[in-house]
């Protein structure tokens, strides 16, 4: 039986990193791509990786973590370039995709698992993480009838339009703390994060 996949976008260019590739950077033992793929590959469902191109430094952490990769070509013309090759990358049948951000690091398996959950227990809806707090944040769960819609989005707005063009469906999942917000996009992000990692030690 086909299964929900996830989708892990991975063909920016980290620019606001100041050169520094942020997926391949250190998050506590191993490159934050890797952790984000190990966690995602642990529910035992699918999962896609989009990337630059197959020679990027970034395909060897997609294949040794079991996932599928996927090139991005036409990377330049935003984050919708990755969502569309992703989408279409899916297998037939597949009943819905998680989209799951690659820089976010405090996503645990458990959450990915519990937004699955939902979604399977809300076929037709659109699943979104949240905080603690109910501030929306990501992964978001889209079902396949949106599947078209996402492969049309452009620029560098993601699924966020396919979200407000059908808000009436939106069911929201908190997770724990500010799992759903906590993306590392910048230096700053980076310092913040680690202080709290070494604090937790």
């Amino acid at each position: 039986m086909p299964q929900t996949a996830i989708l892990i976008p991975a063909a920016g260019t980290s620019s606001r990193m100041g050169g520094q590739d942020k997926l391949m950077k250190d998050a506590q033992g191993g490159p934050l791509l890797a952790r984000v793929i190990h966690r995602a590959r642990a529910t035992g469902l699918p999962v896609f990786v989009t990337l630059p191109d197959l020679s990027h430094p970034r395909a060897r952490l997609v294949r040794d973590g079991g996932a599928t990769p996927v090139p991005v070509p036409d990377r330049a013309s935003g984050m919708a370039a990755s969502i569309r090759r992703g989408v279409a990358a899916l297998p037939k049948g597949t009943p819905a995709v998680m989209i799951l951000p690659g820089d976010m690091p405090d996503l645990q398996t458990d959450d990915l698992m519990a937004l699955v959950q939902a979604a399977q227990n809300a076929p037709d809806a659109i699943i979104r993480a949240t905080t603690s707090d109910g501030t929306p944040g990501h992964p978001v769960i889209f079902p396949a009838d949106l599947f078209a819609q996402l492969q049309s989005v452009s620029g560098d707005q993601g699924g966020r339009l396919v979200v407000r063009a059908h808000k009436h469906r939106v069911q929201t999942h908190a997770l724990p703390d500010t799992r759903a917000l906590c993306d590392l996009d910048t230096p700053a992000d980076w310092a913040a994060w680690q202080a709290v990692q070494d604090t937790a030690k």
